[in-house]
């Protein structure tokens, strides 16, 4: 199984945090409640999610509470590994 975590923190700092200190970024900063994601970058990120790990996120799982944080990003993206 892919390790989640660090690509998606690179992926946020590359596109959403740039020039961030990479510790200021832990497992449980909030992303969507803290304001680093609004929606367009939400569904951006949903859709590095999607290729970069070849799975597909239905409309009922891309909701703020799943993607607020890195943590809770990893284990919506490895629940759906497992599934696959």
């Amino acid at each position: 199984m892919p390790d989640v975590i660090p690509q998606v923190k690179q992926y946020i700092l590359d596109h959403h945090l740039p020039g961030e200190n990479p510790a200021n970024l832990t497992l449980t900063t909030p992303l969507v409640s803290g304001g680093i994601l609004d929606s367009l970058a939400t569904l951006d990120l949903v859709a590095f999610l999607e290729g970069r790990f070849g799975i597909e996120l239905e409309a009922h799982e891309v909701d703020r509470d799943r993607l607020d944080t890195l943590e809770k990003i990893a284990e919506l993206v490895q629940g759906k590994l497992a599934r696959v």
